[in-house]
Parts: C-alpha cells; structure tokens; sequence
C-alpha cells in the first residue's frame, strides 16, 4: 500500500528533473482535493486559500506552515491577511510540480485539521514543535 502523503518526507530535487506529468498530477490531486493546480507566470503550482477567525490564527497558521517547510525543507509562497492564508506550493528549481510539492500540501491540511481540532501534532504541541524548528536554525520565536 502507498503511505499517505502527510507521512512522507520530501526528497532532494536536482536542478532539471522533470516536472510531474499531466497524468502524475491526476494521480495526486485526489489526496489532496482542495487544492487547484493553477499557472502562473508559466509555472505550474498548487494553491489553497484557508480561512480563519481572525489575524491571530491567521499568523499562527502562517507559521506552522514555516515549519514544517523548514523541516522538509521545502518553501512555499504564502500571503497572510485578516482572516485568511493562501498557501501555494511549487518546486522553484525545476520550476513546476514536483511530488514534493503535494507532499507539502498534506502536510499542510494536516496542520490546518489540527489547528481547527485543537489537538494532536498541530495543536498545543504543533507550536512547540514549530518553535523548535526555528530555534534550531538560529530564528528568534515567541
């Protein structure tokens, strides 16, 4: 059986490797059904819009999501605002989709059903850990 994506680790992408096919992504898009694969600029990425509260859980959000990218080390762009965070994962050196990046956008549900949850890896303990992460590169959190 195939683990699921969240449980997954990222792998190292080289420069030129081929982007995920048209039948690839289909393939993956199931497991991650709220996101939409959209181009922009010429390069193919996934997008998902998620909403909150407040700007609070908005910036909470943005910031796990740092640190599962710094973890996997793989960055996403992400805009916070009130209320709402878009999160689009794509792989910069190939410049389009990549495993790798629907790895990241079911990582990336799974903080977010914690956080609605209040509990498991994305709650209480998800900002611990993420506060780890960033420690232990040398980031200042509180």
């Amino acid at each position: 059986m195939t683990p699921r994506l969240a449980e997954t680790n990222c792998e190292a992408c080289r420069s030129g490797a081929p982007t995920l096919t048209e039948s690839k992504i289909a393939r993956l898009q199931p497991q991650v059904p709220d996101w939409s694969v959209v181009e922009r600029n010429g390069i193919k990425r996934i997008e998902r819009d998620f909403k909150f509260k407040n700007f609070a859980e908005a910036l909470a959000f943005t910031n796990r999501v740092g640190g599962i990218a710094e973890e996997e080390s793989h960055h996403p762009a992400i805009l916070t605002e009130w209320g709402s965070v878009r999160v689009a994962w794509w792989t910069h050196k190939i410049k389009g989709l990549h495993q790798n990046d629907f790895i990241m956008a079911a990582k990336t549900d799974r903080e977010y059903r914690g956080m609605a949850q209040g509990s498991g890896k994305a709650g209480r303990d998800g900002q611990s850990r993420t506060q780890a992460v960033f420690q232990k590169k040398g980031v200042f959190v509180s």
